[in-house]
């Protein structure tokens, strides 16, 4: 298993931007397949957006599609989540999980996933 940490959470203005930031410490990281989910309070983990381990080709939420990019840097061991124009309803604990050497129709599935960070806060005011 890989070791995760999340960074880059914090409090925003409806309409501005934030990057979040993982890195991963343990396995090779190039052979995880990396997705970030998101937690709003009272509400069930749901998946946001992935990255393969193979090509880079990613999935998004249809919810999120336009607004937020995922990219990794596998010399930096790190996946980042973009997110611009951000609403009221991207408030959440939003997490970083590792899944290794899988792409496939599962990655939208939290329990497919093998390693999870311990969650970054984002608060969006209004």
């Amino acid at each position: 298993q890989v070791q995760l940490v999340e960074s880059g959470g914090g409090l925003v203005r409806a309409g501005g931007s934030l990057r979040l930031s993982c890195t991963a410490s343990g396995r090779t990281f190039s052979e995880y397949a990396m997705g970030w989910f998101r937690q709003a309070p009272g509400k069930e983990r749901e998946f946001v957006a992935a990255i393969s381990w193979k090509d880079s080709s990613t999935y998004y939420a249809d919810s999120v599609k336009g607004r937020f990019t995922i990219s990794r840097d596998n010399a930096k061991n790190t996946v980042y989540l973009q997110i611009h124009r951000l609403e009221p309803e991207d408030t959440a604990v939003y997490y970083c999980a590792a899944d290794y050497r899988y792409w496939g129709i599962r990655v939208f599935e939290w329990d497919e996933y093998d390693s999870w960070g311990q969650g970054t806060q984002v608060t969006v005011s209004t």
